[in-house]
Order: C-alpha cells, then sequence, then structure tokens
C-alpha cells in the first residue's frame, strides 16, 4: 500500500465557489458545511459558493471557510481513496485543518476556535500599519541580516515563512518591511508585497497570541490519529498536550514549512495529497522535494490521477502497466458529447474492451508492457476522445499528463498530439 502525506493550505487559497463541486457531489462535503454552519451560527457554505470574495477575505471568515472546504475534502478523499495519511502537515492556518483531521481537535470546535483567531489577529495590529512580503533570488542570510538592521527604533520585521529554498516571506511593521524590500531589490531580490490585513507570524501579533491560548483553553483535545508536524518545529507533534502550546507560538513564530517537507520526505512516503481549496503547496513542494508525487483534490485532473496511481502496484509503475491502467481511467472519466450508437461502439467501446482485455492478458502472463502496446492504449484514447468529441484542448492536457506523469514521453517522439 502506498505511504501518503496530506498536506493543508492556509490563509490567501481561499475563492468563491471553492467547494461548490464536493457540495454538489458528494454528500460528506455537504454534510460538513452543515456542521460548520450549525457550529458558527451561519450559512458558511452560502459564503464560500455564492458569497463577495470581499466578505471571504475577511480573516475572521476566511480561516473557517477554508478549514471548512479542507475537512471536507478530507473527508471525500477518505471516502473515496481511503488511506490513511503516514503523516499530515498544514501550514499555518492548516495546521488547524490537520489537526482536526487527526483526531487532535473536534471539528465543531475547530471552526468556531479558528474564527476567533482570525479576529485576534486582525484586532492585535491596526489596519495598515503592519505588512508582510515574498523574497525570492537572494540568500536567506542577506534577508535575515537586512531584516536585523532594520528592526530599530521600535519597528519590527523578520522571517515569517520559510516556505522553500527561493521562497521567504518577511512581516512587521509596514515601514520595515518596504524598506528591507528596498535594500533587497538592490541586489537582485524579488520583491513581492502580499495582501494582507495584518503581519503574521511576526512579535507583533503577541496579543493575538495571548487571546488564542485562553481561547484555546476552552476545549478539550484527543490523541493523534497519525503524526501531525507542528509549524514552529518542523517536527511531529509529541502528544495531544502539546496543542495549546504550539498553536499559540505558531501566530507569532515563523512557518518552517520547507523544513516540514524534509521531514516528510524522510518518512518515505510515495506521495503528497493537498487537500484544500487551489494547488499552493502542491506548486511549493516541486521546490522543497522536487521527486514526490504530490496532487491537488481541488483539481480534477489531479484527482484522476491520484486514483489511478494509488491502485497502480509497484510493478505496474515499472512495467509499462501503469500507462494502460491510466489510459482506461482517463477513457471511463471522459465526458461523452456523441450519441450516434454506432460511432460511439466503433470508436469507443471496441478500442476500449481491446485495451482492457491487453491489460488483463499482460498481467495474466506476468510480464512487461511492450512499446506497441503502450501505443495500442494511446491509441485507444485518442480514439475515445475524438469519438466522445472532446475538446481539443482538454485532449493535449490529458495526453500531456499521461506523458508527464508516466515519463515516457521519450519513447513516442513520433506520437502526434491534436491540432
Amino acid at each position: 500500500m502506498k505511504k501518503i502525506a496530506i498536506v493543508f493550505p492556509g490563509q490567501g487559497s481561499q475563492y468563491v465557489g471553492m467547494a461548490k463541486s464536493l457540495c454538489q457531489s458528494f454528500k460528506d462535503a455537504k454534510e460538513t458545511f452543515e456542521e460548520a454552519s450549525n457550529s458558527l451560527g451561519f450559512d458558511i457554505e452560502k459564503l464560500c459558493n455564492d458569497g463577495s470574495i470581499e466578505e471571504l477575505t475577511k480573516t475572521e471568515n476566511t480561516q473557517p471557510a477554508i478549514l471548512t472546504a479542507s475537512v471536507a475534502a478530507y473527508r471525500v478523499y477518505m471516502k473515496e481513496i481511503g488511506i490513511d495519511p503516514v503523516v499530515a502537515a498544514g501550514h499555518s492556518l492548516g495546521e488547524f485543518s490537520a489537526l482536526c483531521c487527526s483526531g487532535g481537535i473536534e471539528f465543531a470546535d475547530a471552526v468556531k476556535i479558528v474564527r476567533q483567531r482570525g479576529k485576534f489577529m486582525q484586532e492585535a495590529v491596526p489596519v495598515g500599519i503592519g505588512g508582510m512580503a515574498a523574497i525570492s533570488g537572494v540568500s536567506l542570510a542577506i534577508i535575515e541580516a537586512e531584516c536585523v538592521k532594520a528592526s530599530v527604533y521600535g519597528k519590527i520585521v523578520a522571517v515569517s515563512n520559510y516556505n522553500s529554498p527561493d521562497q521567504i516571506v518577511i512581516s512587521g511593521n509596514i515601514e520595515a518591511v518596504n524598506e528591507v524590500g528596498e535594500k533587497l531589490k538592490v541586489v537582485g531580490a524579488r520583491v513581492i508585497p502580499l495582501k494582507v490585513s495584518a503581519p503574521f507570524h511576526s512579535s507583533l501579533m503577541q496579543p493575538a497570541a495571548d487571546k488564542l491560548k485562553e481561547e484555546l483553553g476552552k476545549y478539550s483535545y484527543g490523541e493523534l490519529k497519525y503524526p501531525v508536524i507542528a509549524n514552529v518545529t518542523a517536527q511531529p507533534y509529541p502528544d495531544k498536550d502539546s496543542i495549546i502550546e504550539y498553536l499559540t507560538k505558531q501566530i507569532i513564530k515563523p512557518v518552517r514549512w520547507q523544513a516540514s517537507m524534509d521531514y516528510v520526505q524522510k518518512q518515505g512516503v510515495d506521495l503528497a495529497i493537498e487537500l484544500g481549496p487551489q494547488m499552493v503547496l502542491r506548486n511549493l513542494m516541486k521546490k522543497n522535494v522536487p521527486n514526490l508525487k504530490t496532487y491537488s483534490f481541488d483539481n480534477e485532473a489531479d484527482v484522476q490521477d491520484l486514483k489511478v496511481r494509488v491502485n497502480a502496484s509497484e510493478e505496474e509503475v515499472s512495467t509499462g502497466l501503469e500507462v494502460i491502467t491510466r489510459c482506461i481511467a482517463v477513457a471511463v472519466c471522459t465526458k461523452n458529447s456523441n450519441w450516434d450508437e454506432q460511432e460511439y461502439q466503433k470508436g469507443v467501446v471496441e478500442p476500449y474492451r481491446k485495451v482492457k482485455n491487453l491489460k488483463e492478458e499482460i498481467e495474466k502472463e506476468d510480464r512487461k508492457a511492450t512499446t506497441d502496446e503502450i501505443r495500442q492504449s494511446l491509441d485507444m484514447l485518442k480514439s475515445v476522445f475524438n469519438t466522445k468529441k472532446t475538446p481539443k484542448d482538454e485532449q493535449i492536457q490529458r495526453f500531456n499528463e499521461i506523458f508527464e506523469k508516466s515519463e515516457i514521453r521519450q519513447l513516442f517522439p513520433s506520437f502526434e498530439m491534436p491540432a
């Protein structure tokens, strides 16, 4: 069985409609939003899927919204795929999602806690006083040195996120953040001011940390079903008794995401799955652990590929059977827009059955698939696409995914993509 890591996104990944598909397709997701709405006292599904981006982006709304969408995705993942992770991690707010899914915090409690967390964080520093900026293209040592120089006369700026080898975020008083940004631009850095309402993960958030600690003390916590990595240590929580301490420190301490992903890699995981809106952490993984296959549960193509990957044995991956399995799965999942029965029989049913029988034959004979047999599966998929009248751009996307994820492009240099 595959060893899987799951990761949960933080604030900034929200978008209107981010859970609509899940709620429409899966009862578990719908019920998750109903549970959150009952706990919070307002319709959070409506906020997420039909509200305004301005209202959704308010910190006190964003945090329970993303947590609910993430937990809904986790519950659907467990129903559809059902493989328990060997380790979990969440980026900032996402740590609450990870703890919730692992059994450390009851979901109804978690949505209330993070809503209060959002309020505390916004109240800690008046709007316009604090700021954050993403830095890349320059060494960490230079960034940290400039932060120290700018932290004078009561101003504070420091690293708030160690996201990847080439993405560091700084946070603090807006004047100090801007000063550091200008100094770093001179030495070739790329500086992107972040659209945030407060200087998260800096010492300026101490008032919020104090209030959150008091809030966390009102709830009880459970033992974790699997390890959850803490942002502040980049190591797993030692036990449930550390939850209040670590979540309190997290507000004022930097997010050690790169080190957290280093820990994930050392656990020998086969693949990682981002559960929640967008693909921020999936994309960051390419910088932190390039060789680790990572999928986003918010991307239909990724979910389709993930199901193939978790059901494929290691032998299938190494013998070419994975490619054939993937082509069969894509053929089944592709939407049909052709209702001519004769064309469908000839262009879909017959080539599909032929390749399915071919796969069974290869498995029975316990051998590798030949290049010609892999080519047959690709030709079958092309026939299915053409018959089902699949849009050309979707065809190209699906074939590129098969070539990229199966790493077989070099075997078929003359394969003609849809024109």
